[in-house]
């Protein structure tokens, strides 16, 4: 084995010195001027065939030299690289706030060791050898700087945060939270009037680009990006933008007082704490997606504008719990218990999301934010179950409250208030509700009286025409709502009284409706068929309160038997019966109620008319026979009692003997 190894440059010498020998006789025999022209030609040819042998030898020599000077010329450039890359790991100063120069000086430095080691990675290198060491140290090098640039990108996004002031947003809701918090009440609170009331915070706003980092420092953050992802370290840059922006998004939820609310915590909570903090979910998430959101998609894609959808990865990857956490809150209110009153907030917060979606969609449009998207349909899809299944409980509980007692002074019943004005609220809502209520159309469930029908014609026609499902189901609500109110009239043991009670519930159930966006959905008709009914409650109240009062003043008995002539014993009894009941009904009825002035006024006047009209023609038919101390008071007199009924203040007329 040795002699073989030995033998390739013993040949070579050889081969050398017979060359150098042969080109010396050449030399030698050419000067020869005896040889002939054949001889010299044959010598010319070998000389050269001798030169040409030489001259492929010498480029094998050559190339030897070059090798050994790219590899000192490439130690040389790594050294200077890595002089200029440690220089900055002594003190441990961050570069760029150093100024620009300094920076971009650094990033050429690096980009030049990268493109160093792309350089040795294309040689044929040997475990070992020269080349070997060199890349070995490049990498290393490369990765310190790359650990740099990573802390550097953090630096920059951190210390260059722009502050978030969602009050100077231009749709922030005008109204405090505390002026909300008693808006939808339970049945038995009887002072209530227009109490259903939605926000005033508009439903749509256009997307709004905000700075989250300072504008000037975006290029270098790009700058640093592209050479990480060069470098084959773009998991280290994403994983350190996705940190910083995290912070920056629970930063955000903070400042829009978005709490961490487990499912278990919202269950448990309060109405009224509950609905405040829904309200707040409500803004929240208008700000969120349609600003904050938006701006943190636009920084990712202007960061990594030269990367692909490396933009789109690390912006769902940074905002994902955060929007999770909002649309958790709404998980949790849609499994919640179907109470009546959280129904409105249910509707704003289906709303809300449902506007949302397609702006959630576009920004997480990619495999990445699949299951943003997923979520946000899910939970949109159990918040419109549980609004559909709150408003069908409604008309339950409507349908539900029982009363022990009846209601005082014949008003309008607390459970009126609230029915109507809960319907007058959901009309802002009626598109979402049409669609919500597809496939639980009904009728009119409730039969109406036969004595309290109008026109057959009209309410046939009513019926064919088409109506939304949610016209269907207001109808029924009102059909049930007066069977309802049927029922608590039923508890008064004064006929005069129930009548009033329905005649003041059905006449604000009109006025409501006539006078809402209620009429559009209800329709004439429907006030028609209700103005006849409160009606008619009010002649049967006259004529259960008057009838037998004015029957006193009858001539019918007042005749002595088998004579024309009047019996004045008679006639004083008739007169005195009828100030005794009439002041029994001034007693009892000054302290029922007619809320509406105008109803009062008009039942007034059409009470006078009868009453004070009988009065007047008795007395002065029979000014005769009566003397004065026995008209206890005038028509005039009566006249002003009447003014004083329905105020819900009881009185007396003891003592009032006219003088």
């Amino acid at each position: 084995m040795g002699d073989c190894e030995s033998s390739v440059p013993l040949m070579e010498e050889e081969e050398e010195n017979l060359i150098a020998a042969a080109q010396k006789i050449v030399k030698a025999l050419g000067s020869n001027r005896t040889l002939t022209d054949d001889a010299r030609k044959i010598l010319a040819d070998l000389g050269s065939q001798l030169s040409s042998i030489t001259r492929v030898s010498e480029p094998e020599d050559e190339g030897a030299g070059e090798t050994e000077e790219q590899l000192i010329e490439l130690e040389e450039e790594l050294n200077l690289v890595q002089s200029k890359v440690m220089n900055w790991e002594v003190g441990k100063s961050m570069i760029w706030d150093c100024g620009q120069e300094e920076a971009y000086e650094y990033l050429r430095y690096v980009d030049q060791g990268r493109k160093l080691i792309e350089r040795l990675e294309s040689l044929n290198l040997v475990k070992g050898s020269k080349e070997d060491e060199l890349l070995r140290r490049a990498t290393d090098l490369l990765q310190t700087a790359m650990n740099r640039l990573e802390e550097e990108f953090t630096h920059l996004l951190v210390h260059n945060r722009q502050p978030f002031e969602p009050e100077h947003m231009s749709f922030r809701s005008s109204e405090d939270d505390t002026l909300d918090d008693g808006s939808i009440v339970s049945f038995g609170d009887d002072s209530i009037e227009d109490v259903v009331q939605r926000d005033s915070m508009s439903r749509s706003s256009g997307e709004y680009i905000i700075e989250l980092v300072h504008p000037d420092v975006i290029p270098d953050l790009r700058c640093i990006a592209n050479l990480m992802f060069d470098s084959n370290y773009g998991r280290e840059c994403s994983q350190a933008f996705i940190n910083v922006r995290k912070d920056g998004l629970d930063d955000c939820l903070f400042i829009l007082e978005v709490e961490k609310l487990s499912i278990e915590d919202v269950l448990k909570m309060e109405w009224n704490s509950l609905n405040s903090k829904i309200r707040r979910w409500i803004r929240a998430m208008k700000i969120f997606v349609r600003i904050y959101l938006a701006s943190e998609k636009w920084l990712s894609d202007q960061i990594f504008s030269e990367l692909e959808a490396v933009g789109s990865v690390c912006f769902a990857e940074a905002s994902k719990a955060s929007i999770l956490q909002l649309l958790n809150f709404g998980e949790a209110i849609a499994i919640g218990p179907h109470q009546p009153e959280k129904l409105i907030r249910i509707l704003d917060m289906y709303e809300v999301l449902a506007d949302l979606i397609p702006d959630i969609d576009a920004m997480y449009s990619d495999e990445a934010g699949l299951c943003v998207r997923r979520e946000c349909q899910d939970i949109l899809r159990s918040l419109g179950d549980c609004a559909k299944a709150t408003f069908l409980e409604f008309e339950n509980a409507v349908a539900s409250s029982i009363s022990a007692n009846p209601f005082p002074g014949g008003g309008i019943h607390h459970l009126t208030r609230y029915v109507m004005n809960y319907m007058k609220t959901l009309i802002d809502y009626s598109k979402t509700l049409d669609e919500l209520l597809k496939g639980h159309e009904k009728e009119e469930s409730v039969p109406i009286l036969p004595d309290m029908t109008p026109d057959r014609e009209e309410e046939n026609t009513d019926r064919r025409s088409h109506i939304s499902p949610l016209a269907q189901h207001f109808r029924s609500f009102t059909s049930i709502l007066e069977c309802n109110l049927e029922d608590k009239a039923r508890l008064y043991k004064d006929e005069s009284l129930g009548h009033l009670f329905l005649m003041n519930n059905i006449h604000y159930m009109a006025e409501k409706v006539k006078n809402s966006n209620l009429r559009t959905l209800l329709g004439d008709g429907w006030i028609r068929k209700h103005n006849w009914k409160f009606q008619h409650h009010a002649m049967s109240y006259e004529r259960a309160t008057w009838s037998s009062i004015l029957s006193f003043l009858r001539d019918e008995g007042l005749y002595n038997p088998g004579s024309n002539s009047i019996s004045r014993t008679l006639l004083k009894d008739r007169l005195n019966n009828f100030y005794l009941s009439f002041e029994d009904v001034y007693k009892s009825q000054t302290g029922w109620s007619i809320p509406d002035s105008q109803l009062r006024e008009d039942l007034r006047i059409s009470t006078s008319l009868k009453v004070i009209q009988g009065y007047r023609t008795f007395v002065g038919r029979h000014t005769n026979h009566i003397s004065d101390k026995h008209i206890k008071y005038t028509a005039d007199d009566l006249e002003n009692f009447l003014l004083d009924l329905f105020e819900g203040s009881p009185r007396s007329l003891h003592g009032s003997h006219r003088k």
